[in-house]
C-alpha cells in the first residue's frame, strides 16, 4: 500500500512540474500588445506590427483605429499599451491621466504632411493659410473667389475625435493663434476616415479636403500652400517636410502609461530604429 502512495505522489509531482523552457510558444501563450488610436497612423501601425511579429513570433500586436482622441482616452482608462496619436496630448488629458495615477510618456515615431487636396480637374493649384481658413469657416463659398471656376465649394473634414482635425483647426484655420475661436463651418461634411475624403474628392469636382500625405491617390490634386500671400507656395512631399519648407507638417506620436518596460519597450525601440525603413513606403517621413 505504501508503494502505491509513493507512485501516486510521484505522478502528481510530475504533473505539476514546469514545462521545459525550449517548448515553442503557442499563439495562446503569446503576449499581446494593445495598440490603438490615430486613423492617420493605422496603416503604418499595421505594417509595423506585421513586420515585428514576423521577427518576434512570441508577441501579438493588436492594432485598432478610432482616432487620436479615442486612443488617448483608452490610455487614461488604462485599457491600452501603446497609443498612436497624430497630435500632441493636451494638458487637460495629461491632468486626467495623472488623476488616475498614469503619467503619459511621449515618443516621436514618424513625421507627416497634411495635404490640401482638390479634384484633379480643379484649376486652383495654390492657396494661402488665410484663404484655406476663409474657405473652411464659410467666408469663401465659391471657387471663383480664389481663382477657380464659378462653382460652390464642398467642404470635407475629418471628425472631431481625429488628431488631424485638431491639428488642421489649430494650425491652419486658426493660423496658430491660441486666442482664436474660429471653428469649421457647420456646412463641412465630416468624414470618418482619410479614405472617405479621398473617395469623395476623387469624384466631386467641387470638393476640397485635407489628409495625411500617405493617403493621397492619383485621383486627387495636391494644392501648394503658403503661410502668406507673398509665398513661397510649397507642395507636400518627404523632401519638403525634411527641409521644413512645407508649412503643414507635424510629428506623429506614440504614448505609453509611464516609461515602457519589457516587450513594449523593445517594440518601441525597434519602431524608431529598424522600423523606420517602413515609414517612407507608406507615404510618411522617417524621423532619421
Amino acid at each position: 500500500m505504501a508503494g502505491f502512495f509513493v507512485l501516486v505522489l510521484a505522478a502528481l509531482l510530475i504533473g505539476c512540474a514546469r514545462p521545459p523552457t525550449d517548448v515553442p510558444v503557442t499563439p495562446e501563450a503569446a503576449v499581446t500588445i494593445e495598440n490603438k488610436g490615430s486613423d492617420t497612423m493605422v496603416n503604418l501601425a499595421l505594417a509595423w506590427a506585421e513586420a515585428y511579429m514576423t521577427l518576434r513570433p512570441e508577441v501579438r500586436i493588436s492594432v485598432t483605429g478610432g482616432g487620436s482622441g479615442t486612443g488617448i482616452a483608452s490610455l487614461i482608462n488604462g485599457t491600452v499599451d501603446i497609443v498612436n496619436a497624430s497630435r500632441g496630448i493636451e494638458p487637460v488629458e495629461i491632468e486626467a491621466a495623472e488623476m488616475r495615477g498614469i503619467s503619459p510618456v511621449e515618443f516621436t515615431v514618424a513625421r507627416d504632411a497634411i495635404a490640401v487636396i482638390v479634384h484633379r480637374d480643379n484649376p486652383v493649384d495654390h492657396l494661402t493659410f488665410q484663404q484655406i481658413s476663409d474657405i473652411y469657416t464659410g467666408r469663401i463659398r465659391n471657387w471663383a473667389e480664389v481663382g477657380g471656376e464659378r462653382r460652390p465649394i464642398v467642404l470635407l473634414s475629418r471628425e472631431a475625435n481625429s488628431g488631424t482635425y485638431v491639428y488642421f483647426l489649430e494650425t491652419v484655420i486658426r493660423m496658430g493663434d491660441e486666442q482664436s475661436d474660429l471653428l469649421f463651418s457647420p456646412d463641412a461634411l465630416l468624414m470618418p476616415s482619410s479614405e472617405g475624403i479621398t473617395a469623395e474628392v476623387s469624384e466631386n469636382p467641387n470638393a476640397i479636403g485635407y489628409e495625411g500625405l500617405g493617403y493621397v491617390t492619383p485621383g486627387e490634386k495636391l494644392v501648394a500652400v503658403a503661410r502668406h500671400a507673398e509665398g513661397p507656395f510649397v507642395l507636400p512631399s518627404e523632401a519638403t517636410v525634411v527641409d521644413g519648407s512645407y508649412p503643414i507638417a507635424r510629428p506623429l506620436f506614440a504614448y505609453t502609461a509611464g516609461e515602457p518596460t519589457g516587450l513594449i519597450a523593445a517594440y518601441l525601440e525597434w519602431m524608431v530604429d529598424e522600423g523606420q525603413g517602413i515609414v517612407s513606403d507608406l507615404g510618411f517621413v522617417p524621423i532619421r
